[in-house]
């Protein structure tokens, strides 16, 4: 048996590769980012070609950088950028069109029109999601009615869709495997939650041939073989795909039902394990798979997605120029005890879970003379806070499930103020573990199992080690005048695109 298991981590913003231990122990990782193409105000792309071409870099650099060739992976995990919608040729391996981003909004208009029609109950039936702009289905759509040639290619056979797993497991296959798993498939308003397969009512909704989708299958199992000359430089198994938060899951040994962990990036993505059940929200959550092992049931959660928070930090960086690092963010917001009674509500892309409003847009309230960049950043990881305590209110209304601790993982983790934040907005401690990027583990995880790398979930739990811990040390008052000051700035984000 190899030494390793590696991981392929394809985000919203950058694509790393991770090589891990049988301990769970990062053994070598290179990462680079790709280019946020915003086309018009609301459009997100990017170049699939770009990732491509970026995935290829960051695995050859990292295998030769560590000394290791194919024969040390015992099998390779991809985990993904959920929702972002790829369509290329089944023949050349061209994209017809960049791809369109989860945060894209441009489908706004035919969402309200579905929701309006009353197909918005049929959506959250059998999908288990409201209808919105985040998941894919209705991106596809857009792309087979305004891309000249794909529905013809599509009819054709040559044009098919998948998420950036897909997309990735093809070119690294070398076209021999277009395949998704039931996390991916979870997030397109495609597949139906009980049948775990494609859904004939929903295809028929969007007007999307079945031919175009991948096959469906377990997030742990043998997916394929890289081909030989891809960037491997030798066969190496694919044996686990999940999209990105729940590979996090997985990472953070969420197994049981009721266990819970929050992954901080992009954006912040809070998910509940809730077993062989599916539970329907009625507080803005949404129902997804959490993970199915080969030859299980599938496991279910419910999740709260929230559009904007790491990225918000990137925005101060790129867009204002406030801070020329994202680590700069906590020593600015550190020169100050408080935000003086500012919110940032950074609703760049409407606001997501629990409030599901594309006719949101940012705004900065409460602002006064006083202010300064130092209030914005504190504003700005404090937003990212308050979003987090949204969802939790809701997770608790849908499940009864009080939290008592939050497990925290994700690039905004390092920001050790921002966490200290978190627990005095929720007043629950906030445990990070040594291995923050979970992402990359739980794929890693997924594709290990597969090949008998870890025989059981049990031996993955054995690896789970705490690496910080923050306990809450606001008031009371303190608290709750914060959050409800918070509320009322959403209140101001609201109904402003018509």
């Amino acid at each position: 048996m190899a030494d390793f298991v590696a991981a392929l981590d394809q985000g919203t913003t950058s694509t790393r590769f991770m090589v891990f231990d049988h301990g769970g122990n990062e053994i070598a990782r290179h990462q680079l980012e790709h280019t946020q193409l915003l086309p018009h105000s609301g459009w997100v792309e990017h170049d699939p070609t770009e990732i491509w071409e970026r995935t290829r870099a960051v695995i050859e650099t990292t295998l030769r950088t560590a000394n290791l060739k194919a024969r040390d992976l015992a099998a390779v995990g991809i985990t993904n950028q959920r929702e972002t919608t790829v369509v290329w040729d089944r023949v050349t391996g061209i994209p017809y069109t960049n791809a369109i981003v989860w945060q894209d909004t441009r489908t706004d208009r035919a969402i309200a029109a579905l929701e309006a029609s009353g197909a918005g109950e049929l959506i959250r039936d059998k999908a288990g999601l409201p209808p919105a702009t985040y998941f894919s289905a209705a991106k596809l759509q857009w792309i087979l009615e305004n891309v000249p040639g794909v529905r013809d290619a599509a009819a054709d056979g040559h044009a098919i869709f998948g998420t950036v797993d897909s997309w990735l497991l093809w070119n690294l296959t070398g076209g021999a495997a277009h395949a998704t798993d039931v996390t991916n498939a979870s997030r397109t308003m495609l597949m139906d939650l009980e049948s775990l397969q494609w859904d004939d009512e929903l295809l028929a909704l969007f007007q999307i041939p079945k031919a175009m989708l991948p096959t469906i299958r377990p997030s742990s199992g043998v997916f394929g073989d890289t081909e030989t000359r891809g960037p491997f430089n030798g066969g190496v198994v694919i044996g686990g795909v999940l999209g990105d938060q729940q590979a996090a899951m997985m990472g953070q040994i969420c197994f049981n039902v009721g266990d819970a962990k929050n992954t901080y990036g992009t954006g912040n993505f809070l998910l509940l394990n809730t077993g062989e059940q599916i539970v329907r929200s009625k507080h803005g959550l949404l129902t997804t798979v959490c993970c199915q092992l080969d030859g299980r049931p599938a496991q279910y959660a419910v999740e709260g997605s929230i559009a904007v928070t790491g990225s918000a930090v990137q925005w101060l960086r790129d867009q204002l120029g406030v801070i020329a690092g994202a680590a700069d963010s906590e020593t600015l917001a550190n020169r100050v005890d408080d935000t003086a009674g500012m919110y940032f509500v950074p609703a760049f892309s409407g606001l997501f879970a629990p409030y599901w409003r594309s006719d949101a847009r940012g705004a900065i309230v409460g602002l006064s003379r006083f202010h300064t960049n130092a209030h914005l950043a504190r504003a700005t990881l404090e937003a990212i806070c308050y979003q987090t305590r949204d969802v939790v209110e809701a997770m608790r209304d849908d499940t009864g499930v009080e939290l008592r601790e939050l497990k925290v993982d994700g690039g905004v983790t390092a920001n050790e103020l921002c966490m200290q934040l978190q627990a005095d907005i929720l007043d629950v401690p906030v445990s990070r573990p040594v291995v923050a990027e979970t992402t990359a583990l739980g794929a890693a995880y997924a594709a290990g199992l597969a090949v008998g790398f870890w025989s059981s979930t049990d031996e993955l739990t054995s690896n789970w080690r705490e690496g910080r811990r923050w306990v809450p040390s606001w008031p009371a008052e303190r608290r709750e005048r914060g959050y409800a000051g918070w509320r009322k700035a959403v209140q101001r984000t609201l109904d402003w695109v018509d």
